[in-house]
């Protein structure tokens, strides 16, 4: 039991790791979403999700106004607004600026993604998450926006809506499709990424994401492989040791 709680500390940390990587990089790599949900996806069913919006994006879209009338906008702020919505907040970056517009990003955590409907920025999402076999079955289905008052962003009909699911373990199957309508692929092994634009977000155009994907953690199996080659190396440095013990045992006179 404590090495599997090593590895389930590891893992988590690694999902740290990775959220602050993505934080980092996001602006200057990939790219540019109006709105994007990633969700860092446990086989246990708990998750982290980065959630990166503009502002105008998320008044639409979550019925969120965060900009008082002066202007003023702070982390404390945001975090405030995103507690009293029932999100489980860990952390609020510094807002930035992006063509004119206002940018947040927002890291939330759950137990369990069924439980995520309690987050109202996240409740238009309903997910199931649930073995079946030797697999593992996502499915999330994104419905219609809040329909808030964004005030008169400077959009010019170009921008696009991301959903990100980082997965645990190896995908078998997934429905992922392309602004253009052709199947998507895994990137990177375990990333997968449903587009949309804003237009159609913001006309409630559903989303319907399912998956497969091997039951065992990726890092479970790094580990294993890891552990198995360590302890097939001590194995046989011993029976090196021992073979050389054995051809030099002193004579007895």
């Amino acid at each position: 039991m404590y090495i599997i709680r090593r590895m389930r500390v590891a893992g988590r940390g690694l999902c740290a790791m990775a959220l602050v990587i993505a934080a980092a990089c996001g602006s200057a790599l990939g790219r540019h979403y109006e709105y994007e949900e990633q969700l860092y996806l446990s086989v246990d069913g708990s998750a982290t999700i980065l959630l990166d919006a503009s502002l105008p994006a998320l008044a639409a879209l979550r019925g969120m106004t965060l900009e008082s009338a002066a202007g003023r906008l702070d982390r404390s702020t945001i975090r405030r607004a995103f507690e009293a919505a029932g999100c489980d907040v860990m952390n609020v970056t510094q807002p930035w600026r992006r063509k004119g517009r206002r940018f947040i990003q927002v890291r939330l955590r759950t137990d369990h993604v069924r439980n995520l409907t309690g987050c109202q920025p996240l409740s238009w999402s309903t997910q199931r998450f649930e073995r079946e076999g030797e697999t593992l079955r996502y499915e999330q289905r994104v419905g219609a926006p809040a329909g808030g008052n964004p005030g008169a962003p400077a959009w010019d009909r170009t921008e696009i809506v991301a959903f990100k699911l980082h997965l645990p373990s190896r995908v078998l199957h997934h429905n992922v499709k392309r602004l253009d309508g052709t199947n998507g692929t895994v990137d990177r092994g375990n990333i997968l990424t449903w587009e949309q634009t804003l237009d159609d977000r913001l006309a409630g155009k559903p989303i319907d994401m399912t998956l497969t994907m091997e039951a065992d953690s990726i890092l479970y199996q790094t580990l294993g492989l890891f552990a198995g080659a360590l302890g097939a190396a001590i194995v046989l440095l011993g029976g090196i040791v021992w073979w050389n013990l054995k051809r030099k045992k002193p004579a007895i006179w």
